[in-house]
């Protein structure tokens, strides 16, 4: 689970380019750094800056891993209590900043995986990074404080290290008060009964409030014949003066979808509004009409129900004042091309980007122009159309980078950077939230034909049916199917031969159950497993997919699915690159400038041509070989991704390899 996290190259970027003034600046606050052993509470004191005003606070937590003493994680479970377990549970964690009286505000919660050290991705070394938007804290985070964990779990094997990222700058609006209302885990659907511990509040808005939102943090618990509170779905209302004015359901349907994957327990489940190594999602509802010596009754509501479980709660007020800005758009994130690990699913991409926007200003967005492109290439302009309220956020998904497809197939890292140049056709107000980079792989290089090889499991969409629920498609660039294997029989072996024009392309697998293919609770379930491999043309050779295991006791396990970017170049010789242990061609220097060497081995009687095939295709260079080792003049090349090609006469055997030029 290692992690670079999106907003760090963001702010390393404010912290070198805003050198000389304080708007940018970032200033880091080292806070908790322990070993998470067992059920109770974890608290530093912390030296917080004081006398600035900042645009944005993050907290920083990074979660590790530690080996329990005596614990094997091949037999985990075998014991008892804190010794037969190490990382292998899903444990809750709530985040608090203490202010001097010792009253608690919870900033932030997620949960840890199921992580289990012979996992992919789950090792003793493994890290994964979250990020939570604390700026609404700022009142609380000045001068010392205590900065406390509440770890639930009942075994170890879990670290923990929180530092804090303040910039410098003008929030979007100012905290006058922040009220804790409601905290605490309370049985649901036995007596008493969950809402007599939500009594409602009578309050009166502060000084310089425009407005107020409640921000409430629910999850739910243990399980009865039903599955509550951990595994079934209901609602609270939130009700203002008597009235309604939310109806919130409790509940996280994409855990199968979890960027953290694969995990060692059941982490495809859906469940009551948490997923398994994943912050866990406030919800948030302005209170209408709620201004300066505003007096109101504020409360919440849960549906009746009668059984067991319980919630986990943490009710917040946060009254604001008026908006600092007119005209604010923000970069929060970019999503792709980036080796951020809470887009693993996203990534690595050729073509289009997508980053994320938000409107912090007063003024609705229409457009924002974006200029975009890889360092030291070719910067791109594009306007988006839009209709963004204040504090709207969107996706965005800009057009193909030409570049993106130049690198394909390349082992280098490479860096993207994305701006906003105007907003509605004007300068932004801020201008330290509008430029983000990111680091990156290019997408892997495909040959144009291939084969996909589906191996369904014995899986139904629903109980009668003999359709499976697995499937593949292929997509273009346009996001036009051309190609898929969809309503496959049950536990039946497809193999599809797909010939592709030279573009850039993502390849889907689905799985609408969001088990896999193969899972390990598959003989609990009494299902077979399937599998789904991609290989060359006329050999058994497998085409690697990012983030996909083909074998081992994880082999499949996709959760809802998985997603593979790629490239690919339609030539005659393109058809396959049949390379083996025994066959290799290789190119050095690599980059190349002016000459390139080129050598061949496990052939015998080297007799054949050499062409070199630009990125489009082209055949640009082509040489008579007769020997393992040929000398080739490229100083005729321009900068860019070609592709070697050696070529038998007799038609027999063909060999390929990736130049890169570079002058």
């Amino acid at each position: 689970m290692k992690q670079c996290f999106y907003f760090l190259s963001m702010l390393f970027c404010l912290a070198t380019t805003a050198a000389m003034a304080a708007p940018g600046d970032t200033t880091w606050v080292q806070a908790n750094i322990k070993n998470l052993g067992w059920y109770g509470n974890y608290d530093s004191t912390v030296v917080f800056p004081n006398g600035k005003t900042y645009r944005s606070i993050y907290m920083i937590f990074t979660l590790g891993k530690y080996m329990c003493p005596g614990y094997n994680p091949a037999t985990a479970g075998s014991g008892t209590g804190h010794s037969g377990w190490c990382g292998d549970w899903d444990y809750t964690v709530l985040n608090y900043v203490m202010t001097p009286d010792g009253q608690a505000y919870e900033m932030g919660r997620l949960i840890t995986p199921y992580a289990n050290a012979l996992t992919p991705r789950m090792g003793w070394d493994a890290t994964q990074t979250y990020v939570y938007d604390v700026t609404d804290f700022a009142p609380l985070l000045h001068d010392t404080v205590t900065i406390r964990t509440l770890y639930s779990g009942y075994s170890g094997g879990f670290t923990e290290n929180i530092k804090f990222a303040m910039i410098e700058g003008t929030p979007d609006r100012d905290v006058t008060r922040i009220h804790r209302l409601w905290s605490g885990s309370f049985g649901y659907g036995g007596t008493p009964d969950i809402n007599s511990h939500f009594t409602p509040v009578v309050d009166t808005a502060p000084e310089f409030t425009r407005s107020a939102t409640l921000k409430f943090l629910v999850t739910g618990h243990g399980s009865d014949a039903n599955g509550c509170c951990e595994f079934m779905s209901h609602n609270y209302k939130v009700i203002l003066n008597s009235n309604p004015i939310a109806n919130e359901t409790i509940w996280r349907s994409d855990c199968g979808s979890n960027e953290l994957y694969p995990q060692s327990g059941t982490w495809v489940f859906e469940r009551a509004n948490w997923c398994p190594g994943a912050l866990v999602h406030p919800h948030y509802t302005e209170l209408p009409g709620i201004v300066t010596g505003s007096r109101f009754r504020l409360g919440i509501q849960f549906d009746p129900y009668s059984g067991g479980g319980l919630y986990t709660t943490e009710a917040t007020l946060f009254y604001y004042g008026a908006l600092k800005k007119t005209l604010d758009a923000s970069i929060d994130q970019i999503i792709s091309p980036t080796n951020d690990a809470n887009h693993l699913r996203e990534n690595p991409i050729c073509g289009t980007p997508v980053i994320h926007v938000k409107n912090r200003g007063a003024s609705t967005i229409n457009t924002i122009n974006f200029q975009y492109g890889m360092k030291g290439g070719t910067m791109v302009n594009y306007t988006w159309h839009c209709a963004l309220s204040t504090f709207a956020e969107s996706d965005v998904t800009l057009p193909a980078l030409k570049d993106l497809n130049t690198i394909s197939g390349d082992t280098l890292l490479h860096s993207f950077v994305v701006k906003i140049l105007t907003v509605n056709g004007s300068m932004d107000a801020d201008s330290t939230n509008n430029i983000m980079t990111s680091q990156f792989y290019a997408a892997p290089h495909w040959p144009s034909k291939f084969r996909v090889i589906l191996y369904t499991t014995n899986n139904a969409i629903t109980s009668d049916s003999t359709i499976s629920e697995d499937s593949w498609a292929i997509y273009d660039r346009n996001n036009n199917v051309v190609a898929s294997r969809a309503n496959a029989k049950l536990q039946k072996l497809y193999t599809d031969t797909v010939k592709l024009p030279t573009g850039y392309y993502k390849l889907v697998v689905y799985d609408s159950s969001c088990f896999g293919l193969n899972w390990w609770l598959f003989p609990n379930l009494g299902l077979t497993p399937g599998f789904f491999n991609v290989k060359k043309l006329n050999t058994n050779a497998l085409i690697p997919m990012t983030n996909y295991a083909y074998s081992g006791q994880y082999a499949h396990d996709i959760g809802c699915g998985f997603t593979q970017y790629f490239y690919t170049i339609d030539t005659a010789e393109s058809i396959t690159n049949i390379s083996n242990n025994e066959m290799a061609l290789e190119a050095y220097p690599n980059p190349a400038q002016n000459i390139v060497n080129v050598e061949i081995s496990g052939i015998n009687g080297v007799k054949g041509k050499i062409r070199i095939v630009d990125a489009l295709g082209r055949v640009v260079s082509e040489t008579g070989c007769y020997d393992v080792r040929q000398q080739i003049n490229t100083s005729s090349l321009i900068n860019g991704v070609y592709t070697i090609l050696f070529i038998n006469d007799n038609g027999g055997n063909m060999l390929s390899t990736r130049l890169l030029i570079m002058k």
